[in-house]
């Protein structure tokens, strides 16, 4: 990941599912490190890194079920130079199950359905919070959620997956619209399957690019128009992953 950091100088990066106890967070030359990790060792963990250091931090969104397992963080961020101030959310979404299955299942599908209605109030809150403070938003993440069929090499059968369920596709389109928040990405690339951006360990999925585009920067209507260029930096090989996603990178020109 350093290399990566090294070679791509992204200004913000949101990073999703650490996994960590705080100290173990490393230090990041010329990056300022904001974490909200949980309390549930060895699971979920979200961070901000920039180069710019946060005005304000916050931690969770007021949800006492899923606070305390380190799903999202929200810093604010005053770039200067004439340029916009942002605020930016990291979420790891759950990842959840399908109704059709056994019990196990079940729950975590609702439990994954009760996260994303607190959800889609919590981001109305902020998005309008960050527009009366004259702040550009954005949230950036790993989503567990791909919106179309265009989102995943396999859609055809995969229309009972968790991550592709008739009820989470209408959820995130629920709040999207031109005038709310703007799937950047999609926006770049409107008939592109994919671009992709996780695929299992297992199989050939990685090497067939049979993979999910579940990675996703949602941004207020202003910043998603300034979105010059964006899509998967998609490792070179199998071995060289960093993890079973791959960076979701958009160049703003502010």
């Amino acid at each position: 990941m350093r290399d990566w950091l090294e070679d791509r100088r992204p200004d913000v990066v949101g990073l999703q599912e650490m996994r960590c106890p705080a100290d173990q967070v490393p230090e990041l030359d010329g990056y300022h490190v904001s974490h909200h990790l949980g309390d549930i060792p060895g699971r979920n963990g979200v961070a901000v890194l920039s180069r710019t250091a946060p005005t304000a931090v916050r931690l969770g969104t007021g949800s006492r079920e899923f606070d305390r397992e380190g799903r999202y963080i929200e810093v604010d961020l005053d770039l200067g130079e004439g340029r916009p101030d942002l605020t930016v959310g990291s979420l790891y979404l759950p990842k959840g199950g399908t109704p059709y299955e056994d019990e196990a299942s079940r729950s975590k599908y609702e439990r994954k359905m009760r996260f994303c209605r607190h959800f889609r109030s919590y981001l109305t809150r902020a998005r309008r919070g960050a527009q009366r403070a004259g702040r550009e938003f954005l949230v950036i993440g790993d989503w567990n959620v791909a919106p179309t069929e265009l989102d995943l090499r396999n859609w055809r059968t995969n229309r009972r997956s968790e991550g592709f369920l008739p009820e989470e596709r209408a959820w995130i389109a629920s709040i999207q619209s031109p005038r709310t928040l703007i799937d950047v990405v999609r926006m770049l690339h409107p008939d592109t399957n994919g671009p992709y951006s996780w695929w299992s360990w297992r199989g050939q999925s990685f090497a067939n690019d049979t993979g999910w585009r579940i990675d996703h920067q949602l941004a207020s209507p202003a910043l998603a128009a300034a979105a010059v260029v964006g899509g998967t930096d998609r490792e070179p090989t199998y071995e060289a992953r960093k993890s079973d996603h791959s960076p979701v990178v958009v160049d703003y020109d502010l």
